[in-house]
């Protein structure tokens, strides 16, 4: 694989799209080729399935419903735009992938992570992002910002709309996941200054891509 693959998570409003988007910016700037997506989300067929999974309509939804959604619209996602912009060298920025699937629907719906593993490694063909960044802070800084920033128009999703509880147990399922993986997930500390996150992450990518690409400009 050319490209490199870069990953944010979190729990609900913590920053983490703000992030992913100065990022992609950035690197745009200096010139690299970048893909910016999100999930659930991405190519037509993923976003029609946001469309069902955050419609707070579908209060009735089952946990094995929800995570066989979130894996369809991954494995589009994966095939049609993530794995063909990889290998020809571009850099993907994608505002969540599969952790938030060990955090929402293992940590806190309490699907077996072995389960999760299984779907997740169908949907995905085994591919990892090559760092992930998770912003933290506490649940109630969280979701007082999503409920500041909100689109009266729209109202919260059927996930921000969750109980306290399940958002705790989602973001002590990010913190365990960073516990597993420390070489791959990069803590954040959310309650930082916009500034001073992203300088933490350019630091971090900077010399991700200068062993990744020798520091030659990707045009």
């Amino acid at each position: 694989m050319k490209g490199l693959f870069i990953t944010f998570e979190g729990i609900e409003g913590c920053g983490k799209t703000t992030q992913a988007k100065l990022l992609a910016e950035e690197l745009r700037i200096q010139d690299y080729k970048v893909l910016f997506t999100r999930e659930p989300g991405g190519p037509r067929i993923s976003e029609k399935i946001r469309d069902l999974l955050l419609n707070k309509e579908f209060t009735e939804m089952h946990r094995l419903t929800e995570i066989f959604l979130y894996m369809a619209s991954r494995s589009q996602h994966t095939i049609e735009w993530i794995l063909p912009a990889l290998k020809k060298g571009i850099i993907v920025i994608c505002d969540r992938y599969y952790d938030s699937t060990y955090a929402y629907q293992g940590a806190a719906r309490e699907i077996s992570y072995k389960d999760i593993d299984f779907i997740n490694k169908i949907a995905t063909g085994g591919l990892k992002p090559d760092i992930t960044f998770v912003l933290d802070l506490p649940v109630e800084i969280g979701l007082s910002r999503v409920q500041k920033d909100v689109d009266p128009s729209k109202g919260i999703d059927r996930l921000e709309s969750e109980n306290i509880n399940f958002h705790q147990k989602v973001r002590e399922g990010f913190l365990e996941l960073a516990k597993s993986e420390k070489e791959r997930i990069i803590v954040l500390d959310g309650q930082d200054k916009v500034e001073t996150i992203h300088y933490k992450i350019m630091s971090h990518i900077s010399q991700m891509l200068k062993n990744r690409f020798k520091n030659k400009k990707m045009r």
